[in-house]
């Protein structure tokens, strides 16, 4: 159980933290029927909400970037991109985990960068490598582009291909240029809060916030697909865990079965003198429970050991391409671990109180008898 929940939970944290590294909790743009991931119409950062979101203090940072389609081109080969531009107020920490060769680029400079970062998956269909000058063209209009020069100074590998087939980070001042876009203009601002679980609420409450002519979404909203399929683990975790339980509970109700049968002229001896039903009961359930707390102590022994195991040597290795990760990420929480002992140590206990009703049937004469 603890397994399954460390899992479970490990594998949606995990897949989340990487949708929302390229796309932010909550994305505000413009209110318009761009589904694209191109920036088309710009928003000014003079916003009462940015740089920081102080009506809605759940929001924890802001960033404004802009995206716009383009071709890598090479001497032998071409690759069409998404190039995502971002700024000084771009928080690179979540990244730095994903970083294989390289570093992170810098555009907090005043002069226009030329660096770039680009995945692993370009990097190899194209054969770049960190230090080699790639050319990018952008449609201007039906028969102009704009020629873009960069310098490739880190590669990424997120694990989710989905991203990581098409989105390359640039200098956002490179696409308000060519867009002829003012300085302070965007394409979009995404939004990360402090509490996920929350994240609906706080989108109305950012929704209500921002001029009329905005609209905010969630990224749950943006890949419905996506999370919904991260739900179907909850349903996975509750099925195995009750699964667990039954057997549990099926293996203590034969454990104190037993106990009663070979007690039997016990049980008789103890009516005999005097004992009540409910005291002889009692004695029994103590009994069981004490091979509960020895089972749980073994237990939550092995399995946070485990646990341990795959999260400091990932010895449990993924398929990228089904799962998003390399490995299978673990997480699990005290009270968590607290829950579930508690909670299978009551329902086996309260359960056992049904076949211990037995011992009210046994008749002390029968019972001394007994063999």
């Amino acid at each position: 159980m603890l397994i399954s929940i460390a899992t479970g939970v490990g594998l949606q944290r995990k897949i989340r933290e990487k949708i929302t590294l390229f796309n932010g909790h909550i994305e505000i743009s413009n209110y318009d029927n761009n589904s694209s991931q191109v920036s088309l119409n710009p928003i000014s950062k003079d916003q009462d909400f940015y740089p920081n979101f102080t009506n809605v203090p759940e929001v924890i940072h802001i960033q404004g970037v802009a995206s716009k389609a383009g071709i890598i081109r090479t001497e032998t080969n071409f690759e069409g991109v998404v190039v995502k531009g971002v700024g000084a107020d771009y928080d690179w920490t979540p990244f730095k985990e994903y970083i294989i060769e390289g570093t992170l680029p810098n555009f907090a400079e005043d002069k226009i960068s030329r660096e770039i970062l680009i995945s692993e998956y370009i990097a190899n269909r194209l054969r770049l490598s960190v230090g080699d000058k790639i050319v990018t063209y952008f449609l201007k209009n039906e028969i102009k582009y704009n020629i873009r020069s960069f310098s490739l100074v880190g590669i990424y590998n997120s694990g989710f291909e989905q991203f990581d087939k098409s989105i390359v980070y640039s200098d956002i001042r490179h696409i308000q240029k060519m867009n002829k876009w003012k300085e302070n203009e965007v394409g979009s601002f995404e939004l990360f809060v402090d509490d996920f679980s929350n994240l609906n609420a706080i989108n109305e409450k950012v929704y209500v916030t921002i001029p009329s002519t905005l609209d905010s979404n969630t990224v749950s909203q943006k890949f419905p697909g996506l999370f919904q399929w991260i739900k179907m683990f909850d349903f996975n975790i509750i099925g195995i865990i009750g699964i667990m339980i039954i057997v549990a509970i099926i293996n203590m109700i034969t454990a104190i079965l037993v106990l009663i049968l070979e007690r039997t002229q016990l049980i008789g001896m103890l009516k005999a003198l005097g004992a009540p039903n409910k005291t002889i009961r009692k004695i029994f359930l103590y009994n069981a429970s004490y091979i509960i707390l020895k089972g749980l102590f073994w237990g939550n022994l092995i399995g946070i050991g485990l646990i341990g195991l795959q999260y400091f040597f990932d010895l449990v290795k993924l398929d990228p391409t089904n799962y998003y990760v390399k490995s299978a990420p673990v997480f699990i929480t005290l009270p968590q671990i607290v829950l579930l002992n508690v909670g299978t140590l009551i329902v086996c206990v309260l359960v056992l109180w049904i076949p211990s009703i037995i011992i009210s049937k046994i008749a002390p004469i029968k019972a001394i008898k007994f063999n």
